[in-house]
């Protein structure tokens, strides 16, 4: 199915491009998201009437997201932690409590900016955590596990 991007999506293109994907992906994501519209002639006519403003907003997102790395780039956050002699958690430090002790720091960012390839972390330590905030913008955090006391 072929769609035309509103705004760049990783690993699939960027604004204004007309790209071919499952019809399942287009219909349940792209188009309900408006990150998508259908590759008929009248959107394309009404892309291209709006490609400017489209364009304008999506540099606007991306300078957003270079002031919101400025602002997280070497940030710490300790979280503390019930833990056994071991170090190992009784239970685990997820991508929710990082985003909450980040938000109480005085910096917004939700859990699903955060990327934690491993899964949730079980060990006490020192763990670097990728932010993810846009498609062209990363950067990492420090998050120290420490234990109750």
């Amino acid at each position: 199915m072929e769609v035309i991007l509103l705004e760049k999506i990783e690993n699939l293109g960027n604004l204004g491009d007309k790209v071919s994907v499952r019809s399942g992906f287009a219909r349940n994501y792209l188009v309900p998201q408006g990150k998508a519209k259908y590759a008929t002639w009248e959107n394309i006519a009404e892309f291209e009437a709006r490609r400017s403003e489209l364009e304008q907003a999506a540099a606007q997102s991306l300078s957003q997201s270079e002031i919101r790395r400025l602002e997280l780039e070497g940030l710490e956050v300790t979280i503390t932690a019930k833990a056994g002699n071991e170090g190992k958690l009784f239970g685990s430090v997820g991508t929710a409590d990082i985003a909450q002790a980040v938000n109480e720091t005085g910096v917004a960012l939700e859990k699903r900016e955060l990327r934690v390839p491993t899964g949730p972390l079980r060990v006490l330590g020192e763990y670097d955590i990728e932010v993810h905030l846009h498609s062209d913008v990363n950067t990492t955090i420090k998050v120290i596990i420490v234990p109750e006391e």
